[in-house]
């Protein structure tokens, strides 16, 4: 089967249009966030806990505030990008298409996951105005930093398409994402927790992520590096399958 290149790239453009057109407020929140994450915690609470495992505190939050954007952005970036067509009624013009489902899902997931690593590196280039940073495995960090943005932008793809209302897509990015980040070490080391909150952390997929993409800037984590690249592989995997079951099925688009 021929990939559409023009279907393609008219979906990717037009979402990358609208991110340009938000480009205030797409890139601004978020460096006024993490310089808050900095100013708050990074100083201050940096003065008390002078450092974690040889790396100075506010260099060690750095990753997890990382990662808190990336999943955060990827899965609210491609939510709206599909739930919005189908609320206006312009995806029944996209199924209409001489494109096939799998270049919908390609250039909406693709777009979604540039626009979360043009806020990356934003937020990586933030950080550099506050803390020293020296990242060890660079190719590692990229292979993270794009893995980790296309999965959870598919995620927030799957998410769009089961949502029925702008509440519902809501929910998962504000009480289940965000709160699984701040529990998953991004701001702490599990060895500073109790033994049996540190077992309780095992059980949050999001940690796992986390110390990954720390293990690749200072080369220390609470876990191997290869659990933290399969749980993400695996968690694409599922992503794919169930994505593909739904527009087969056109589960909450063609009814």
């Amino acid at each position: 089967m021929k990939f559409n290149y023009y279907g393609f790239k008219a979906i990717y453009f037009h979402e990358m249009d609208r991110f340009r057109r938000t480009l205030g407020q797409s890139l601004l929140s978020p460096v006024i966030s993490t310089s808050l994450y900095f100013i708050v915690f990074g100083s201050v609470i940096g003065s008390y806990v002078q450092n974690i495992d040889g790396v100075s505190y506010g260099s060690y939050i750095v990753p997890g505030l990382l990662m808190l954007t990336l999943l955060t952005q990827s899965v609210s970036n491609t939510s709206f990008g599909i739930f919005f067509p189908k609320f206006n009624g312009t995806i029944y013009e996209i199924l209409a298409a001489p494109i096939s489902t799998f270049e919908i899902v390609v250039a909406f997931v693709s777009a979604g996951a540039t626009k979360t690593l043009i806020v990356g590196i934003v937020i990586f280039t933030t950080s550099l105005f506050f803390v020293d940073i020296k990242v060890q495995y660079p190719l590692l960090m990229i292979f993270l930093l794009i893995l980790v943005s296309f999965t959870f932008a598919l995620f927030g793809f799957l998410i769009g398409l089961l949502s029925k209302n702008f509440e519902q897509m809501s929910v998962v990015p504000s009480f289940v994402i965000t709160p699984m980040v701040f529990l998953g070490g991004s701001l702490y080391s599990l060895d500073m927790l109790p033994e049996f909150w540190q077992v309780v952390t095992y059980f949050n997929p999001v940690v796992y992520l986390i110390n990954g993409l720390r293990f690749s800037f200072y080369g220390i984590s609470d876990f191997n590096i290869w659990i933290s690249i399969s749980l993400m592989v695996l968690f694409l995997v599922i992503c794919v399958t169930t994505v593909s079951i739904i527009l087969k099925k056109g589960y909450n688009i063609k009814n």
